[in-house]
């Protein structure tokens, strides 16, 4: 029997495999419940400071509007009252992702299910999605699970999965970023991680300046830290003066995203180049930690795991590729 997440994974697979009838770049990134609310949110908060002039949003209007979203979405229409100015805030929403050269789960599931591209024993209906993009159905497979502990066990194992999380968020997200330059969560989620002196001001620095140039957030801090190498500390222009401030972080960012990107280009073999990507991230993520850290110890599972996926793709994809096919891209 599939079970609902493989059809989930089936649905993305289809979509990776089916790009070209979805997006005009390979190097597009799937928007997944969590990135699909901190969107939203940055959206309500750019909306706000439209009309009221704080980038400020209270959780309770976006857990209220997130719910009205995926709703309206899904053709799920209900007795719900439309939230303030919610026609601003969806345009902004999918402006945010086009921005960022995103999909959303419901944009990729409503696509599939145009083009017919799932077969009928792996439909999925809006109820249903509806339910795993609000955590519904996850809760109700965890019932009576192992999550049903002892509460000093429970909170044990609580304080464990949110380290996992974080490092695999971080990993992750440094392998979008790396995959899509435009990734604006991406970045958001690793600016600082680890501590580069980026916090909420620089990033709010950044964002608004990146707005006014009308690029991404990691171009503009690319631009800002080759002007300032190029031309030295009193080259930029006034439009970077909040900017001043991080050089030393950006530069740190950009300069290992760099690096990365040298991984990328000059290891041809995939298999070598993501083991070498992975334990370079691992590297600068732990690095000033000590070995008995939970977070190192989660970086390291996070990053045997994800280098063993890839070994596997690269498996599957030489089952049916030829070795001739040096052409497939870096994304890919």
């Amino acid at each position: 029997m599939v079970t609902f997440q493989q059809k989930i994974l089936h649905m993305v697979k289809c979509f990776r495999r089916q790009w070209p009838l979805f997006s005009n770049s390979e190097r597009t990134t799937v928007c997944g419940a969590d990135c699909m609310l901190m969107a939203l949110q940055l959206s309500m908060a750019e909306v706000n400071k439209q009309y009221h002039g704080d980038f400020t949003v209270s959780l309770s209007d976006v857990l209220e509007t997130w719910n009205y979203l995926l709703h309206d979405k899904l053709g799920l229409y209900e007795n719900m009252k439309e939230p303030e100015n919610y026609a601003d805030v969806k345009k902004a929403y999918h402006a945010f992702l086009a921005r960022s050269n995103m999909l959303d789960l419901i944009d990729i599931y409503q696509k599939c299910h145009s083009l017919g591209l799932l077969a009928e024993d792996e439909s999925i209906s809006p109820v249903q999605l509806l339910e795993f993009i609000s955590g519904v159905m996850n809760a109700q497979e965890n019932n009576g699970s192992v999550l049903s502990t002892p509460a000093q066990i429970n909170r044990q194992g609580q304080e464990h999965m949110k380290v996992t999380i974080l490092a695999k968020k971080s990993v992750c997200s440094y392998l979008s970023l790396l995959v899509n330059s435009k990734d604006d969560l991406a970045l958001a989620h690793i600016l600082n991680v680890p501590d580069r002196g980026l916090g909420r001001e620089a990033f709010t620095n950044l964002k608004h300046a990146s707005q006014e140039r009308k690029m991404s957030i990691f171009l503009m801090a690319t631009s800002f830290i080759r002007t300032i190498e190029l031309g030295g500390r009193d080259s930029a222009s006034s439009l970077y003066d909040p900017l001043r401030a991080h050089v030393k972080g950006l530069s740190n960012f950009v300069n290992f995203i760099d690096k990365l990107q040298e991984i990328v280009g000059e290891i041809l073999n995939t298999r070598i180049a993501g083991g070498r990507i992975l334990s370079t991230v691992k590297m600068n993520l732990i690095k000033g930690r000590s070995n008995g850290d939970p977070f190192c110890q989660a970086v390291e599972e996070v990053v045997q795991d994800l280098d063993l996926k890839i070994k596997n793709i690269v498996n599957s994809q030489q089952e049916t590729l030829t070795a001739s096919t040096t052409g497939v891209s870096p994304a890919r």
